[in-house]
């Protein structure tokens, strides 16, 4: 079963490189609207669909979707307006509802950030190497970071349903969120939403858990895609230091 891999906002689809290497099979990580290749393009959730039916058409019409933060959001979107694309989710450090104080934090954020002279370029690399590995930072940065953007995501956040669009789509879900991750506080709440979901917590994580775990996170992905998405139903691998 190939893979779509989803990247978060103001990254791009460069940090999912260790994640294909990984692969158990085909895979693609798509740029969304106003990322990577596709900077300058407006960000609205129709075109970010777009982009993802679009990767998951390349590798094959029918893909398990694995989408981080961002991403995340995008690909539960996604599930719930093309089920039949999509034969199981993986939504990463996404499982809270993007309320106006949320989006109103990262309009602050992008306000400061627009006050450097180089839009907040060098202390979002800098920070990005600081917390993730060197491997995946490195392409990340070389593809550029997209702060910019930000107000159109916010504008885009404002429409999301991410409850009811969980609450439609039929398949498996696996929410994956690290420990330390702020965007795990409605967890319970997005698990519940769903009509066939699991949750797991990987300790000693935070919000950038796919790209700081990167073996946990394409273990995951790998039972998904061996069983056909069937993977649920399955006791969690015992090498996995995962709590549910």
């Amino acid at each position: 079963m190939p893979v779509v891999f989803v990247h978060g906002l103001r990254l791009s689809g460069a940090c999912w490189q260790q994640q294909i290497r990984l692969a158990h099979g085909p895979a693609a990580a798509p740029d969304l609207p106003g990322h990577g290749v596709r900077r300058g393009e407006r960000f609205t959730l129709d075109g970010a669909v777009d982009a993802v039916v679009e990767a998951i058409d390349e590798v094959g019409g029918r893909a398990v979707l694995v989408g981080h933060s961002l991403g995340g959001y995008v690909s539960i979107a996604t599930a719930a307006r093309h089920p039949e694309r999509v034969a199981s989710l993986v939504g990463a450090g996404c499982s809270l509802v993007p309320s106006a104080v949320l989006r109103g934090g990262f309009r602050f954020a992008r306000r400061g950030l627009a006050t450097t002279s180089d839009d907040g370029a060098s202390f979002s690399a800098w920070l990005l190497r600081r917390v993730v590995p060197a491997e995946v930072a490195e392409p990340v940065i070389a593809a550029g970071i997209a702060s910019e953007v930000i107000p159109d995501v916010m504008a885009a956040a404002a429409e999301m349903d991410p409850l009811a669009d969980l609450a439609r789509y039929p398949g498996a879900v696996t929410l994956l969120n690290g420990r330390h991750d702020h965007f795990r506080l409605g967890e319970r709440r997005f698990l519940a939403a769903c009509q066939d979901g699991t949750l797991q917590v990987v300790p000693g994580a935070g919000h950038y858990l796919p790209l700081t775990h990167g073996e946990i996170c394409a273990r995951v992905t790998g039972r998904l895609v061996l069983t056909s998405g069937e993977a649920h139903r399955l006791p969690p691998p015992p090498a996995l230091p995962l709590r549910g």
